[in-house]
C-alpha cells in the first residue's frame, strides 16, 4: 500500500515537470564567438510558408540584410515542425535568422539558435529575457560587428516538374497496387510461354 502511494505521489509531482521542461536550449549571449558557430545570418522576411508531410516544412525568405554568408536573395530554410522547440511561422514576419547549409540552396533551422521573431509591441519579445537584449540591439550589433553584405540576385525560376517531389499516400498506393499487377502478369506470362 505505501509502495502504490510512494509510486502515485512521484508520478503526480513528476508528470508536470515533464511537460514544462520538454523544449531546453542552452542559453547564448551575443558575441563573436556565437555568430561564428553559423555559415548563414541574415535578417529578412518571410514569404512564403510550406508545411510537407511528417512534419517537415520548408520557409521561404526574402533577405533585407545578410551579415554572413553567400545566399541568394529569396532563401529556403527547412524546418522541423515536430521539434519540442519548434514555433509556428506565417508568411510576412520578420525574423533575424542564424542558421548552417544543408543543401547548396538552403539551411536547415536550429530551434536552439539565437533565431528570433520581430515583434512590434516590445512587451510581447518573449526572446528579450531569454537572450538578455532586445531586437533593435541585435540588429545594430550584426550592423556593427558583422557588417550587411549584399545577397546575390534573385534565384532562377525553375518549372515544378524539375527535382525529387515524394509521392502523395494515395499516389503510393497506386504505385504498389500498378507494381504487384505488374509483377503478377509477368508471372503469368513467363509461366505460359515458357514451359
Amino acid at each position: 500500500m505505501k509502495l502504490r502511494l510512494i509510486i502515485l505521489f512521484s508520478a503526480f509531482c513528476l508528470l508536470p515537470t515533464a511537460f514544462c521542461l520538454a523544449c531546453q536550449c542552452p542559453l547564448t549571449k551575443l558575441s563573436i564567438e556565437e555568430c561564428d558557430k553559423y555559415g548563414i545570418i541574415f535578417r529578412g522576411r518571410i514569404i512564403k510558408d510550406t508545411l510537407f508531410e511528417l512534419k517537415k516544412g520548408e520557409i521561404t525568405f526574402e533577405i533585407s540584410e545578410l551579415y554572413k554568408g553567400i545566399v541568394q536573395s529569396q532563401f529556403k530554410v527547412l524546418f522541423d515542425s515536430g521539434d519540442e522547440c519548434a514555433q509556428v511561422f506565417s508568411v510576412g514576419e520578420e525574423w533575424i535568422i542564424y542558421t548552417n547549409y544543408k543543401q547548396a540552396n538552403n539551411a536547415q533551422m536550429d530551434w536552439c539558435s539565437r533565431s528570433r521573431k520581430y515583434f512590434k509591441n516590445e512587451k510581447l519579445d518573449f526572446y528579450a529575457v531569454t537572450y538578455g537584449n532586445n531586437y533593435p540591439d541585435e540588429l545594430k550589433f550584426l550592423r556593427d560587428k558583422l557588417g550587411p553584405h549584399k545577397p546575390l540576385g534573385a534565384p532562377e525560376v525553375k518549372p515544378d516538374w524539375q527535382g525529387n517531389q515524394l509521392p502523395t499516400q494515395m499516389e503510393f498506393i497506386i504505385y504498389l497496387l500498378l507494381s504487384i499487377v505488374g509483377v503478377i502478369v509477368f508471372i503469368y506470362l513467363t509461366k505460359r510461354f515458357l514451359k
